[in-house]
């Protein structure tokens, strides 16, 4: 069953409720969350017209407050995020109800494009970034919760992360003819996979790759999204090419690039405010701002409604290949933490 079905006016008057009960109890559970809200002069009782109405918190407050709606007894796992400046790492708590949902949500998106049965798996990176299970950093926790979604799990990297060539066509020699899943960080897919694959004449047409992770380094080397499409297209024949956009601090929730490219969409439990960086007003199709994403999904923590550190621009609303409004990431507001989980892999090349 499709999640990206609700056009935006549907999405507003299903959404809207749950979001603003959402508010109410993360204030009645958060000590710290209620006292941000009063420090803005909103009252417990203040009802919200409209989705831009709610009341958001920047990311960057998971980094320097301890925020959470439940007990300590009741948090299941702790995950932290890639920070690398003095501001430190965001840590999110999650209940089994929350980790549960989640799970389930991220698995609804992506089965809009990889179907219902779990493929054989090519994971670009190293099976020791899942080591630790009890507290994963944000790639981490990524390649952990995408392997859900596949079988019979090949890593593109050895255990010193430099390209396992043979490994990947044996992967190839026995799963290639039919459909399967590719995963990766954005940057180390470039490098690991296509670079690998280009100069291995490697098979990747009936691949379905799904990435994420900041084009920082990606548009150093001159590649953006239509080139890094059209790269794997012509070299390797791959084109079932889906990007997302997603952070750990609202973990479960990703905004998937539908099939034309070039457009990320919301999931039904989801939305995405584009804020004038200046009036903080919503801002039109066509115009610059600040992206806020929104998600009925966390319940153990108060990240319903965050206000990123990222540039976008809505590209269109109901216009789309799927319903609601679609945007593109522009990169970074300026100053902001560089935190995209590629630029951490130590492997990297510069």
């Amino acid at each position: 069953m499709s999640v990206f079905t609700r056009s935006q006016a549907d999405r507003e008057a299903l959404l809207l409720p749950e979001l603003a009960s959402l508010t109410s109890h993360h204030r009645a559970n958060s000590e710290g969350y209620d006292r941000i809200l009063s420090s803005l002069g909103i009252a417990p009782d203040t009802s919200f017209a409209t989705i831009a109405d709610l009341p958001w918190l920047p990311v960057r407050m998971f980094k320097t407050h301890d925020l959470k709606s439940v007990p300590d007894s009741e948090v299941f796992k702790t995950l932290t995020s890639s920070g690398t400046t003095g501001a430190g790492a965001s840590r999110i708590y999650l209940d089994k109800e929350s980790a549960g949902a989640q799970t389930k949500q991220l698995g609804a998106t992506l089965q809009e494009v990889l179907g219902s049965e779990r493929l054989p798996m090519l994971m670009v990176d190293t099976i020791g970034i899942i080591k630790n299970r009890r507290s994963f950093s944000a790639r981490g926790a990524g390649v952990l919760g995408m392997a859900n979604f596949g079988r019979k799990h090949t890593y593109v990297l050895d255990e010193n992360d430099k390209p396992d060539v043979e490994a990947v066509k044996k992967f190839l020699a026995e799963y290639g003819d039919k459909p399967f899943l590719i995963f990766g960080f954005t940057f180390m897919v470039w490098l690991y996979l296509y670079e690998v694959a280009r100069d291995n004449g490697l098979d990747l047409s009936n691949g379905i790759l799904i990435h994420s992770g900041g084009w920082k380094k990606l548009i150093d080397r001159a590649v953006d999204n239509t080139e890094f499409r059209r790269r794997f297209k012509e070299d390797t024949g791959l084109t079932r090419i889906h990007n997302y956009y997603g952070m750990i601090e609202q973990i479960g929730t990703v905004f998937l690039e539908g099939p034309s490219g070039n457009s990320l969409y919301c999931p039904d439990f989801a939305d995405v405010v584009i804020r004038n960086p200046e009036t903080w007003e919503e801002q039109p199709v066509g115009e610059p701002g600040v992206i806020e994403v929104v998600s009925t999904l966390p319940t153990s923590y108060p990240g319903h409604v965050l206000l990123t550190e990222d540039l976008g621009v809505y590209n269109g609303i109901d216009d789309g290949d799927w319903p609601g409004k679609h945007f593109s990431v522009l990169g970074r507001l300026p100053k902001a933490e560089a935190r995209g989980c590629s630029d951490t892999f130590s492997g990297a090349a510069a």
